[in-house]
């Protein structure tokens, strides 16, 4: 019986010329190869694969993702390399998108995979917790990536882009004196307006504080929201933004 296929595949340019190009040359050959399973969930799953002496996170979707998602709108896999796309656009650093794409089957999604660079010498926030790392207690150091994390996430509430899953998790830095910040990981997050914006920016700000109050003092918290919002003295909007992300997850919003 005839079946209505179509997929769409992109190999980013500066890995045209690599070995990467056979490797990922389309879904086909990407869901074939093999590698250590980092993850796995109903959704899809993640392996790591070496090439070269490069290693590569290789995101396979076969499920286009829960409730309406999977018929309406953009499919997880789509809407996070789109979401990696503008993250770079505004200048915000992430992980090199080496390949992705998906296939469709009568318009609706079948599979999909995205491909990126392991980001070398980065350890992701959450892990820095766990590990107890004294890079933590280098008042230094962590201002330099508090700072960078106020500025990234300052530029995509300008943009009215609400991230959705702003958690120290997915925020890699890396081990250097001058630390760099790192967003990675957005399957969910997209353009809002009016008062959905004004939610969501609130939402990111409270995952990221729902950590940082454990482990930031009350003063470099408050750095971190001058520098988020823009201002060495904070203004009454300013407060009251605070005010609503520190009670956002006890439900007294």
């Amino acid at each position: 019986m005839f079946e209505h296929m179509s997929e769409f595949w992109h190999i980013s340019e500066r890995y045209r010329d690599t070995a990467l190009i056979e490797v990922f040359a389309d879904l086909d050959k990407t869901f074939s190869i093999q590698g250590v399973q980092m993850t796995r969930n109903p959704v899809g799953r993640v392996i790591k694969v070496e090439i070269d002496g490069h290693f590569y996170f290789v995101k396979l979707y076969s499920w286009g993702g829960r409730r309406l998602r999977r018929f309406l709108g953009k499919s997880r896999v789509r809407t996070e390399w789109e979401n990696l796309l503008f993250f770079s656009k505004l200048g915000i650093s992430t992980a090199d998108l080496v390949a992705y794409g998906e296939e469709l089957k009568w318009g609706l999604f079948r599979r999909g995979a995205l491909i990126t660079e392991e980001l070398k010498n980065t350890t992701d926030m959450a892990a820095l917790v766990q590990t107890q790392s004294p890079l933590l207690k280098d008042k230094n150091w962590a201002m330099q990536v508090c700072r960078q994390v106020a500025d990234f996430t300052k530029r995509l509430h300008e943009n009215g882009f609400v991230h959705y899953d702003l958690k120290w998790r997915n925020i890699l830095v890396n081990n250097e004196k001058k630390p760099k910040v790192f967003f990675i990981d957005c399957p969910m997050g997209k353009k809002r307006f009016g008062a959905f914006l004004q939610r969501g920016i609130i939402k990111d700000l409270a995952c990221l504080d729902k950590v940082a109050k454990y482990q930031m003092s009350k003063t470099d918290r408050l750095r971190f929201y001058k520098a988020y919002c823009g201002h060495n003295k904070l203004t009454r909007d300013d407060k009251q933004l605070i005010k609503k992300v520190l009670v956002f997850f006890s439900g007294r919003e």
